[in-house]
C-alpha cells in the first residue's frame, strides 16, 4: 500500500470499525490514528493491517483485531502518572498503545522470537518508557511490584488470582474472559486491599492466551 492508501485505511479502521464499537474517547481515537499498526504487523500480512480480524504472528498467537484493543485502551481510563502491565507482548502493538498513554509499561511475552520482533517494532515507534521481557505470564510473577492498570491480550477461562494481586489499589485490570461461544470483557478495578469489583461491559471473543489453565470438563 502506497501512503495515501494507508492513510485511508487507518481513517477507515477507526471510523467503520472502532468508533462503532463505542469507542468515542477522543484521546484514543487520536492515538490510533498516530501509532502506525501497520508496522507492527507481519510483513506477511501487511494487507491486513487494518482488517477487522485478528492478524497471525507465527507461533500460534494472534494480534487481537483492533476494535478490541481499542475498547479495552478506553475501558482501561490509563492517566499519564500510571504504571503498566501487559500480559501477552504479541507484536508489540498494544504496548505501543499503552506506552503512548502510561508513566511506564512492562509487557510479559512467553516466546523468546516475539518479544524480540516487539521491541524492535517498539524501538523504530520511538517507544522508550515500554520493558518487553519474556515471561509466561501464566505462571506465578514475583518481585513486579504492583501496577496501576493491566491488561491480558488475549482471552483467558478466569483471571488467575497471582494476576489480580499485582493491581495497586484504584488499578484496573481488563481481559476477556469464558470459552466459545460466549466470552466477555471483564474490567476489575481493586477498591481497597481487600476488595475487587468486577463488571463485565462488553462481549467479544478472542484466541487463548497460552498456558492458563482451562476449565475442567466433565463428560457423563
Amino acid at each position: 500500500m502506497n501512503l495515501a492508501n494507508i492513510a485511508q485505511a487507518r481513517f477507515n479502521m477507526i471510523e467503520q470499525q472502532i468508533r462503532p464499537w463505542n469507542v468515542l474517547d477522543a484521546d484514543v481515537l487520536n492515538l490510533l490514528a498516530d501509532v502506525r499498526r501497520e508496522e507492527f504487523v507481519p510483513l506477511a500480512h501487511q494487507a491486513l493491517a487494518f482488517a477487522d480480524l485478528e492478524v497471525p504472528l507465527g507461533h500460534g498467537q494472534y494480534m487481537l483485531a483492533p476494535r478490541l484493543e481499542a475498547r479495552m485502551l478506553q475501558d482501561l481510563q490509563i492517566q499519564p502518572h500510571e504504571k503498566a502491565l501487559e500480559i501477552g507482548t504479541g507484536s508489540g502493538y498494544m504496548a505501543a498503545l499503552l506506552g503512548r498513554r502510561a508513566l511506564s509499561v512492562l509487557s510479559l511475552e512467553r516466546i523468546p522470537e516475539l518479544a524480540t520482533s516487539a521491541r524492535a517494532h517498539l524501538q523504530q515507534a520511538g517507544l522508550h518508557n515500554v520493558e518487553v521481557r519474556v515471561a509466561d505470564g501464566s505462571q506465578t510473577l514475583s518481585g513486579l511490584g504492583t501496577f496501576d492498570a493491566i491488561v491480558l491480550s488475549g482471552s483467558v477461562p478466569q483471571v488467575p488470582q497471582h494476576i489480580l494481586d499485582l493491581l495497586a489499589v484504584g488499578g484496573r485490570l481488563i481481559a476477556i474472559v469464558g470459552d466459545e461461544p460466549i466470552m466477555s470483557a471483564q474490567l476489575i478495578t481493586r477498591v481497597d486491599e481487600a476488595a475487587l469489583r468486577s463488571t463485565t461491559p462488553w462481549d467479544a471473543n478472542a484466541p487463548r492466551l497460552h498456558g492458563f489453565a482451562e476449565h475442567s470438563q466433565f463428560h457423563f
